[in-house]
């Protein structure tokens, strides 16, 4: 979550303030953005309200991770490559991707869209990122992955587990940390923390983009500080400073320690708190 708010005369301007996860909004965020332009309108002084962004993306959508109004939750069950409704009583319909298209898959959706009071057409909307051509055309082919989508689920299964162990750390410190999202555009989880107004620091795991063909744990930093001023990082990691600033741990480095799981906590630590030091 990160919104920064300005008053500039008669104008009360609100800018989105999280370039590096393309401005969307999630459920937090849109609450708090709502409640600053109602406090606005309230404003005797104020005569204007300018929302704003950072970045070259002025909001990429709404992130829908966290329940829908009926308590119903979408979900992606990685290993198998199917799609996965679960309703507020627990019960559960599932869609296996293996061999469908991709029509099939917004049939599917669109029928518990429209029964939850959502567009369907929705789902036809031209995305605000690029996604990679199917390699078999336009069918999912999971057959082929089964062993690399089992692996990819246990890095999925284990980064959630040790992101909300730092969430957990983070409120000792007093720090607020949101819940820990499935970002869409780059299928990441990340918890996106802000640490003083306009300055956030981004907790996550990504399994592998065009920076790593690889999966990694990061803690990303906006706005990126003189790399001068960062500390050494654990065995583990480096610092990343091409298109954005952060503290790579990759997959291989991962893979040779022997404690996997400390290293990677040792490593979230000394990051978050070198981010802490370098943003508040």
């Amino acid at each position: 979550m990160s919104l920064r708010v300005e008053q500039d005369g008669r104008v009360r301007r609100l800018t989105l303030a999280a370039p590096a996860r393309r401005n969307i909004l999630d459920a937090a965020l849109a609450s708090l953005l709502l409640n600053e332009i109602r406090d606005a309108q309230g404003h005797v002084e104020t005569g204007a309200i300018l929302i704003d962004a950072e970045g070259q993306v002025f909001c990429g959508g709404m992130d829908f991770a966290h329940p829908l109004p009926d308590g119903a939750r979408f979900g992606l069950c990685v290993a198998e490559l199917t799609l996965v409704l679960l309703d507020s009583s627990g019960r559960k319909d599932t869609f296996a991707l293996d061999g469908r298209r991709d029509a099939d898959a917004c049939d599917w959706l669109g029928r518990h869209a429209r029964a939850r009071g959502f567009d369907a057409q929705a789902l036809d909307a031209a995305l605000p990122y690029e996604v990679p051509a199917f390699a078999g055309g336009d069918v999912y082919t999971a057959a082929a992955l089964g062993e690399p989508l089992a692996e990819l689920a246990i890095w999925f299964s284990n980064a959630n587990g040790t992101l909300a162990a730092i969430r957990q750390w983070l409120a000792t410190q007093n720090i607020d940390a949101p819940p820990v999202r499935c970002w869409p555009h780059h299928f990441d989880l990340d918890t996106l923390v802000t640490l003083a107004p306009g300055r956030t620091t981004g907790i996550g795991f990504e399994p592998g983009d065009e920076h790593y063909d690889e999966p990694y744990f990061y803690v990303s930093l906006h706005p990126a500080p003189d790399l001068a001023t960062l500390p050494p990082l654990p065995a583990v990691a480096h610092w990343h400073t091409k298109h954005f600033t952060a503290a790579i741990a990759p997959a291989h480095r991962i893979l040779a320690v022997n404690d996997q799981g400390a290293e990677v906590a040792a490593f979230l630590h000394a990051a978050v708190e070198a981010a802490i030091a370098a943003l508040r």
